[in-house]
């Protein structure tokens, strides 16, 4: 599907943000490990990462399950299903995914007795795994490569006796690792995480869980508060005490000039004092990464030179995020500048890109999509192709853009 958008001057909407589908997964997944005390997961988000991931949980046969492209599902799985004694499943998901290592987690679960085996290229997917009873214990685990490979066997540890994660070097996107002890905490497991150690005890206890509208869905939202100033969105549901790391957005738009009001309903959104480019922008993002693809563009759009590091693990991302940015903000006549393994700028390097609405490629991705949804306000009639790509986690993205303003027409293919 690919949608030419065309942004109103200014807007004003009242969105129902989906529900977080990163603290989705992890509910559904220690929901599926506490067996017999079921409990109830409340405000599931409803996308194809959750979809992907209640199906796989609901499988009983030997049979392969493919998770496609939800990198969640991939690493949460991996340790559910080493937990399932006398399961023999292989899992795996499309070509993207095969590209994404899993090393980390495979070495980590074969140090609790997993049997797990690489079907293809040692360290990626596909994998097959035999389920068995697993002990629990001390593991090393690198810090550097993904929360998602910590988060995956801190969440199986209460069911195989507890123990304890030693992280070494530098730690990537820890709010998450925070969001996943809160989690278990919430139902009914004991965490502690002192400095590069996580200890965790034996059991859950079943508690129900209610699950927070999605902050990184907040983040294209926040974008276009910026380039429409004078615009008005009040995004229902966001809580300012939220577990989720992306909650830095109020932070991040405070810098802009964006005021961020909580009420019962949620956040609004105020930008009648957008300061708009009047400095230089320079942020470490390692602990928010989905945050860069639209804070990228928004700096760019804005014509606001900035500097980004904590980037490194992008490139592990749906697509490589860094070169993705790099080749779609040239459509747009914007230079992006990628330092070494760890850092992105922008100084104001422009290019001519003629007279034509530029088109986008979102690369499979879904945020890639979210993130250039706003450049539309500078490039009337932009195109977005395979946008169907944001039902990945927000399936109602660009029915909720219409109802701010936005004309949207689907192109014929």
């Amino acid at each position: 599907m690919n949608l030419q958008l065309t942004a109103p001057q200014r807007a004003s909407a009242a969105i129902a943000l989906p529900f977080s589908k990163s603290i989705t997964n992890r509910a559904l997944l220690i929901q599926a490990l506490c067996g017999d005390d079921w409990p109830q997961v409340f405000h599931p988000a409803l996308c194809h990462d959750t979809a992907v991931m209640v199906k796989a949980l609901a499988h009983n046969t030997n049979s392969p399950i493919n998770i496609e492209g939800s990198g969640t599902a991939m690493r949460f799985l991996t340790a559910y299903f080493a937990t399932r004694q006398g399961f023999t499943v292989t899992l795996d998901g499309n070509q993207r995914m095969r590209q994404r290592p899993i090393g980390v987690l495979v070495d980590a679960l074969r140090a609790l007795g997993a049997d797990i085996r690489y079907l293809g290229e040692d360290g990626f997917p596909p994998l097959l795994i035999t389920g068995k009873t697993l002990h629990g214990g001390e593991v090393v685990m690198d810090g550097g490569v993904s929360s998602q490979f910590i988060s995956a066997v801190m969440m199986v540890l209460p069911t195989i006796g507890g123990g304890t994660i030693r992280l070494e070097g530098d730690i990537v996107s820890a709010p998450y690792i925070h969001m996943t002890a809160s989690v278990m905490h919430d139902m009914g497991a004991s965490v502690d995480l002192t400095g590069n150690c996580i200890t965790i005890g034996t059991g859950y206890k079943g508690n129900d869980y209610i699950v927070e509208a999605d902050w990184s869905a907040a983040a294209p939202w926040y974008a276009l508060g910026a380039v429409l100033p004078g615009s008005t969105f009040t995004l229902k549901g966001l809580v300012a005490d939220s577990i989720q790391g992306d909650a830095r957005l109020v932070e991040l738009g405070r810098r802009l000039g964006i005021d961020t009001r909580f009420d019962v309903q949620g956040a609004t959104l105020d930008t009648s004092h957008f300061i708009g480019c009047c400095c230089s922008c320079f942020a470490d993002m390692a602990a928010t990464p989905d945050l860069v693809p639209s804070w990228t563009v928004l700096m760019c759009l804005l014509e606001r030179s900035f500097r980004m590091t904590g980037v490194r693990n992008l490139k592990h991302k749906e697509s490589n995020r860094v070169e993705a940015l790099r080749d779609e903000l040239l459509k747009l006549g914007y230079v992006l500048k990628i330092e070494g393994e760890d850092a992105i700028s922008w100084y104001g390097e422009r290019c001519d890109i003629g007279e034509r609405p530029p088109v986008i490629d979102p690369h499979d991705d879904h945020r890639m999509a979210m993130a250039f949804a706003p450049a539309a306000a500078r490039f009337p009639g932009l195109v977005i192709t395979d946008a169907e790509v944001v039902d990945k986690s927000y399936p109602g993205f660009w029915r909720h853009l219409r109802d701010a303003g936005f004309t949207i027409n689907q192109l014929a293919q």
